[in-house]
C-alpha cells in the first residue's frame, strides 16, 4: 500500500464553551494515499463540513493531528503553513458563489501561483492556464471571459481547474449537488479522470450515495460527529454491518429492475440528536432497532466485527447485510 499523503489521527472539533461544547467532530482517524479517493457520507448536520474545514485549517482543531505528506498541518504556523497549503485545494459546493465575478478566468486560475511565489515562473502562467482549461474540457478561448458568462457546470469546471493549479490533495465538498443531473455525470467523470492522470489524493464529501459509490475507492460513514463504519466501497455497498449504513443504503434505488422492491426500506425514527448533548454510549442507539442496554452503557469502538475484509464497524450488534453485488 502507498504511503498516505494525508493522515488524520484522533481529530476532534468542538464549538462553544468548554463547559457545554458542541462536539461537531469527535475522535476521527483515517488516511488517504495518492491516487485514491475516500468518500465521506452522512446526513445533514453530522459534521462533514466541520471536518473539512478543520482539515483545511480554516478552523483550528480542538485535539488530534493532521499530517500532510508527513508534516503536522494541525500545528503548522506562518511560512510552514503557507507552504503546506500549496498541496491542498478545495472544490466548493456552489459554483455560483465560489468564483470572484470581477476576475477573468486567466486571473482566477493563475491566482494560486501569484499567492505562492516561486511555484511557477510568471512567463509560464498563460500556457499553464490554457493547459488546465483544456484538462477540464474548456478551451483557450475561455481564458479572457468572466464567470458570469458560463453555465453552472462550466463554472464548476473552472473551480476544478483553479484547484488543480498546485494541489496534491483535492477536497471536494458536495461538488455536484448544486448542478443539474445532466451535468453531474460530466463533472464526476472529469474528477475521476484527473485523479488518475495526476495521481491526486481526493476526499469526496457527498450525501448522494450513488455518486459516492461511483467515484470512491473507500468510504467512511459519519453520524453525529463520529465515523461509525468504514471500508472498501465493495464492503460498504455490498455487506454493510452497521444499522445506520444499512438504513442509508435501503433508500438507494437499485439499478437492476428485477431487484427493485425486493429490499425493505428502513425508515429511521426520530431526529438526529444534538451534538451539544449526544446520547451516552452509542450515539445511534436512540434511533436503532437493535439497541440494548449495552449500547447505552458502552460506546462501541470502530473495529473489525465481521468477516468482511477491510470493513470496520462501531456497533455492538454488527451483522452484515448481504446486498446484491449490483449495488457495489
Amino acid at each position: 500500500m502507498k504511503r498516505p499523503l494525508l493522515k488524520v489521527e484522533n481529530l476532534s472539533k468542538h464549538f462553544g464553551s468548554p463547559r457545554a461544547p458542541i462536539r461537531a467532530v469527535e475522535d476521527v482517524s483515517f488516511e488517504i494515499a495518492r491516487g485514491e479517493t475516500l468518500g465521506l457520507v452522512g446526513e445533514s448536520g453530522c459534521g462533514k463540513t466541520s471536518l473539512v474545514r478543520t482539515l483545511l485549517r480554516l478552523t483550528d482543531a480542538t485535539s488530534g493531528n493532521v499530517l500532510l505528506d508527513g508534516a503536522d498541518l494541525s500545528r503548522a504556523r506562518g511560512r510552514q503553513l503557507h507552504e503546506l497549503r500549496r498541496k491542498m485545494q478545495v472544490v466548493f459546493q456552489d459554483p455560483y458563489q465560489s468564483l470572484n465575478p470581477r476576475m477573468r478566468v486567466d486571473r482566477l486560475i493563475s491566482e494560486p501561483w501569484a499567492l505562492q511565489p516561486g511555484t511557477l515562473p510568471r512567463a509560464r502562467w498563460a500556457q499553464e492556464t490554457v493547459n488546465l482549461l483544456e484538462a477540464v474540457g474548456l478551451g483557450a478561448e475561455h481564458a479572457h471571459r468572466y464567470p458570469s458568462e458560463f453555465s453552472g457546470g462550466q463554472r464548476q469546471r473552472l473551480g476544478i481547474a483553479r484547484a488543480l493549479a498546485l494541489t496534491e490533495l483535492l477536497v471536494c465538498d458536495e461538488p455536484v449537488s448544486a448542478l443539474d443531473v445532466s451535468v453531474q455525470a460530466q463533472v464526476i467523470n472529469l474528477l475521476g479522470r484527473l485523479r488518475r492522470e495526476r495521481d491526486l489524493a481526493m476526499l469526496f464529501v457527498a450525501h448522494d450515495l450513488a455518486i459516492v459509490r461511483h467515484v470512491s475507492d473507500r468510504v467512511m460513514v459519519m453520524y453525529l460527529g463520529k465515523i461509525i463504519e468504514t471500508g472498501p466501497k465493495q464492503a460498504i455497498f455490498g455487506a454493510p454491518a452497521h444499522p445506520y449504513t444499512q438504513a442509508l443504503l435501503s433508500a438507494v434505488p437499485s439499478p437492476d429492475p428485477l431487484l427493485r422492491g425486493t429490499r425493505k426500506r428502513i425508515v429511521l425514527q426520530g431526529e438526529l440528536p444534538s451534538p451539544a448533548n449526544p446520547p451516552s454510549g452509542c450515539r445511534f442507539r436512540t434511533r436503532c432497532w437493535k439497541a440494548t442496554s449495552l449500547c447505552a452503557e458502552q460506546e462501541p469502538a470502530l473495529t473489525a466485527r465481521t468477516s468482511t475484509r477491510g470493513l470496520l464497524t462501531a456497533c455492538h450488534h454488527a451483522e452484515p447485510d448481504r446486498l446484491s453485488t449490483a449495488a457495489a
